[in-house]
């Protein structure tokens, strides 16, 4: 038994690609249920925004290359060949490990791709197509991730340049407490204020051009006061901080309209900047762009790096652990089968010798466990010798030798 995968991801799928691609509850049954004619009776389907990958265990390759066809088909208006993904063996094993950590997301190191590994193998495991390998692999694969997020931490270096900057002003001026301005009301400004209230923001005005858009956002953060993009000068005069992310092509605080009258801190997260480089000049100002925070990212991007080298020396021993274990199992359906049979020769030997005896029901519960441990202690080193064959060619040798001996 072999462990493979098929599939697209975004390494080599377009977006359009990967979202026809996608698999709903229903197509991934009705995929489980033709994997299951094939004589694949394991499988795990991962669909996430970025992914359409399906896990599985097989016996043959005609039965991996049958899989690969029944893939194709649940997409029939999709050209897939220059797309697919297969891997086999233990490069599939590893690469599960390293989706599971994050090491394949887009986003070096995000967590999200851990829960959806889960839901994966719940729903597989529901529908009745995860038994004691797929959810051995699988459970090992999300033990290692938690591993390695908790020793590496690498989503806790941010890549996102808003979520950069909201660290940088909670680390020079603190924001919990503060009053705060914010100018724009686009993607940037979302996740600024996003941001801001998880680090305990309360007083934060925002304004926009578009009053409509100011307001909007309202919906999304009911604590915000709007306030005219008119009245940013003024609103900013009693403000401790002011985050500004417009798509204008000008600056809209210029040195020359705004005279500050205590300590403030600006973080200007627009492209061209929104706020004039003077500012910086004047007593009690300091001011964050994307100069200071480019560097930050960049420095946690190397970070980032070194940490995910770290980490793949992590995944590679605990996949090792997993695959040997996978090789050693393929014995067990042989082992299982001749204790099935010790089990059968008790019973037959019990029901003679009852027969022959006038036994009571203790020396009845005796006798079994007497014939049983006999038996069983016959067999121990047989097992542990299988339990340690380790040459696929081998272990098929000794299957075929075992059913030949024992008729099993």
């Amino acid at each position: 038994m072999r462990f493979g995968l098929i599939g697209v991801n975004y390494k080599k799928a377009r977006l359009d690609i990967r979202d026809k691609t996608s698999f709903t509850d229903a197509v991934k049954l009705e995929f489980f249920q033709k994997a299951e004619k094939l004589g694949i009776d394991q499988c795990m389907v991962l669909s996430t925004c970025n992914r359409s990958e399906a896990y599985f265990f097989y016996e043959e390759e005609g039965q991996a290359d049958g899989l690969r066809k029944v893939y194709r088909d649940t997409f029939p208006d999709v050209e897939l060949d220059d797309y697919l993904v297969e891997l086999r063996g233990e490069e599939a094993v590893a690469y599960l490990f390293r989706i599971a950590a994050g090491l394949e997301s887009l986003v070096l190191g995000e967590d999200q791709i851990l829960g959806q590994v889960k839901e994966a193998l719940d729903y597989a495991r529901t529908m009745g197509y995860s038994k004691k390998e797929m959810n051995r692999v699988v459970r090992d694969a999300v033990t290692c991730a938690k591993r390695v997020k908790t020793e590496w931490k690498i989503s806790e270096r941010p890549l996102s340049v808003s979520y950069v900057g909201i660290k940088k002003l909670e680390a020079d001026c603190g924001i919990a407490g503060k009053k705060i301005l914010v100018i724009g009301s686009g993607h940037t400004a979302m996740l600024a204020l996003k941001y801001l209230f998880e680090h305990k923001a309360v007083h934060v005005t925002a304004c926009s051009r578009n009053q409509s858009h100011a307001k909007k956002l309202r919906e999304t953060f009911p604590e915000i006061e709007v306030a005219a993009f008119e009245e940013r000068y003024r609103v900013m005069e009693g403000c401790d901080i002011v985050v500004s992310a417009t798509a204008s092509p000008h600056l809209v605080v210029r040195r020359e309209d705004f005279s500050p009258v205590r300590p403030v801190t600006f973080l200007d997260l627009a492209a061209p900047r929104d706020v004039d480089t003077a500012l910086a000049e004047e007593e009690g100002v300091r001011l964050i762009n994307l100069d200071t925070l480019q560097a930050i990212v960049e420095e946690n991007r190397r970070e980032r790096e070194r940490l995910v080298e770290e980490s793949r020396r992590m995944i590679e021993e605990d996949m090792e652990e997993t695959c040997e274990w996978l090789v050693k199992s393929r014995m067990d359906s042989t082992i299982e089968s001749l204790q099935a049979r010790c089990g059968r020769i008790v019973e037959d030997s019990f029901a003679y010798l009852d027969r022959k005896m006038e036994l009571s029901p203790r020396e009845q519960k005796l006798l079994k466990k007497v014939l049983n441990a006999s038996l069983q202690r016959l067999l121990r080193e047989p097992i542990r010798e299988l339990k340690q064959i380790d040459s696929p060619d081998k272990q098929e040798e000794y299957k075929r030798l075992v059913g030949e001996l024992f008729r099993i």
